[in-house]
């Protein structure tokens, strides 16, 4: 009985959070269209992506932990570099960074129905298979730079496959484009959610369950140079992987209303002859 009315929480609960992701998506979404075919739209359509993504958070109930290693506000311009571990990610990272917060994402994103078209309008896509794609967006993320618009890059390019556990292997772009802009790089880690939200295809996994963000300190690129890339990520990947947690270590499993059958005791191995 125990484990039958944990499934139906969870699938209450699951119910709950979908439909406060609609339904302030659903309000805003005639001016996010409007203001993102306008030519100075951008930042108007992020206001309401932070308004959305703010509202969905509070309404799904758990509690967000904000930690900032630095009392000064983080620089602008900047290069946040922040682990992946779930969809969640992108909305965290709007509901925590004030002012406009340039996004480089996946070319999938922007193929995605309804949302899909505004993110592609408004932020920067990349096909990583492609060369040409790839240099189309750091040419438009160091003219954000230069307009002193903040970004925010996940450096293992795809969700990890076990976040909380294992970071994937930091890619150059994000450090490159630091140094070649000379600003900052913020170092941004999200160790649990993918607990509340964990990437599975073909499934959707919604688990009530705490958030944290930890912002360390800004990393300056000054006078350094693209020989100094290696040393650059691997200082960036122990400041993230430092903040993974023993309760992120697992990702959640599917639900199921059924008790978990013991695994069938194993015989015990005679010694060997001598």
């Amino acid at each position: 009985m125990r484990h039958l009315l944990r499934y139906i929480g969870q699938r209450l609960y699951t119910t709950w959070a979908v439909f406060w992701f609609l339904v302030p998506f659903v309000l805003i979404y005639p001016f996010q269209w409007y203001f993102s075919r306008r030519p100075n739209g951008g930042g108007v359509v992020h206001a309401l992506n932070r308004f959305w993504s703010t509202s969905s958070i509070f309404m799904w109930g758990m509690p967000v932990e904000i930690v900032r290693e630095s009392a000064a506000p983080n620089p602008r311009p900047c290069v946040y570099v922040a682990n992946h571990g779930s969809y969640v990610d992108i909305m965290l990272l709007f509901k925590t960074i004030p002012g406009f917060l340039n996004m480089m994402g996946k070319a999938s994103l922007a193929k995605v129905p309804v949302w899909g078209p505004l993110f592609g309008n408004v932020y920067i896509t990349v096909d990583r298979s492609s060369a040409v794609s790839r240099g189309r967006a750091a040419v438009a993320a160091r003219r954000g730079l230069a307009e002193g618009k903040s970004i925010a890059i996940f450096a293992e390019g795809r969700i990890s496959p076990t976040p909380g556990k294992e970071l994937l292997p930091l890619l150059d772009g994000a450090f490159q484009l630091a140094i070649e802009a000379g600003v900052p790089i913020v170092p941004v880690s999200m160790p649990l959610n993918h607990m509340f939200m964990p990437d599975v295809e073909k499934d959707l996994r919604v688990r009530y369950h705490r958030l944290k963000i930890v912002f360390h300190s800004p990393i300056p690129t000054a006078g350094l140079t693209l020989a100094d890339v290696p040393a650059l990520k691997q200082r960036v990947a122990e400041l993230l992987t430092g903040d993974f947690l023993p309760e992120g270590a697992v990702k959640p499993g599917p639900s199921t209303w059924r008790a978990p059958v013991p695994a069938a005791p194993q015989p015990e191995r005679q010694p060997a002859n001598s």
